[in-house]
């Protein structure tokens, strides 16, 4: 007697458009696999590996970031629904190349168009509100790297061209405020709203109210950008991808010493912590793609969301997530 056609878990249950999915299965009849089918509601998803046991699919486009109803076909028997969550897209035609930024006034989103080393584009910052709309922020900004706000609300954006730090007011001017900083990728605040910025060529910055520079700390250099997040202890933590495959997630004290947080990811870059205090990274674990999430000990990892092409992600105040491809933002809403 076969088994029922069962869907027993899919992994990640979060995903993005795009992202790869493993749907583990029972009585999942392959014997003729043209008539084998994933739906994500009434979507049929491309299918990269099909066994009796295991589905590996490509989540399509959602019009809406929800509960997802995922459901396995075969020879035109189908399966209950399992749900995941799925984002959306919000904007697209982007270049960002780190995390984006959540205004802390309005919840609006910023977001960076950054292009390539040298070129100026007409608009390289751009505002999402919180109805999803896009609009023009400002093209001061050569290359706009990093993206972050002190505790007063006040918003700083580094350019990896010339590796100075900008304050932006709000006429939406572009003032610099700390230059001399290398390749300037990362910008943080720690618990005191002191900055910290990364050079992806090795150093990490120290800069205070004045805008005054302090190399703090030495690092391995990054072939792309240093992602900065301070973790609940007041501790840095930092991304800096290189040319191998198992790369690590580095932690600095407050008195600047460098120890190693997690080893064996691929090209990890954007990163940001949860509620919970895990940390959640924009990187490739055991082959798949997505946002990892750590453990605040460091000693589990797991894929906690689906996705491909993706720089960096931020939680909003209500615990959502936007997340940064190389050429777009999504939305991913968070089940409770």
């Amino acid at each position: 007697m076969s088994k029922e056609l069962r869907i027993v878990r899919v992994h990640p249950p979060l995903a993005l458009p795009g992202g790869e999915v493993t749907i583990d299965c029972e009585g999942l009849d392959t014997s003729d696999p043209t008539r084998c089918a994933v739906w994500f509601e009434n979507q049929r998803a491309p299918i990269v590996a099909l066994s009796p046991q295991r589905v590996l699919a490509i989540v399509p486009e959602r019009k809406e970031s929800e509960a997802t109803d995922v459901i396995l076909e075969s020879r035109g028997i189908r399966s209950e629904p399992f749900t995941v969550f799925v984002g959306k897209l919000v904007a697209e035609d982007l270049h960002p190349v780190a995390n984006p930024a959540f205004d802390p006034d309005d919840g609006s989103l910023l977001v960076t168009r950054s292009g390539s080393r040298g070129e100026q584009l007409p608009i390289t910052i751009f505002r999402i509100d919180v109805n999803g709309e896009v609009t023009e922020f400002s093209g001061d900004i050569k290359n706009p790297t990093g993206i972050a706000f002190d505790s007063g609300g006040q918003m700083f954006v580094s350019s990896r061209l010339d590796g100075t730090i900008y304050r932006v007011t709000p006429f939406k001017d572009a003032v610099p405020f700390a230059r001399n900083l290398g390749v300037a990728t990362g910008i943080a605040f720690d618990a005191r709203d002191t900055m910290y910025v990364g050079d992806r060529t090795g150093t990490i910055y120290k800069v205070n109210g004045i805008g005054e520079e302090t190399a703090w700390a030495e690092l391995e250099p990054s072939v792309s950008a240093y992602h900065l997040a301070f973790g609940p202890d007041n501790a840095l933590y930092v991304t800096g991808p290189t040319v191998a495959s198992f790369d690590s997630i580095m932690r600095i004290d407050e008195k600047s010493e460098v120890s190693l947080f997690y080893k064996g990811l691929g090209r990890p870059q954007g990163l940001a912590f949860d509620s919970a205090g895990n940390l959640c990274v924009v990187a490739s674990l055991r082959g798949r793609r997505g946002i990892v999430r750590i453990s605040p000990d460091g000693k589990n990892a797991e894929m906690f969301v689906a996705g491909m092409n993706l720089v960096g992600l931020a939680f909003g105040s209500n615990g959502d997530m936007a997340i940064a491809s190389t050429d777009a933002v999504y939305s991913l809403e968070l089940p409770e």
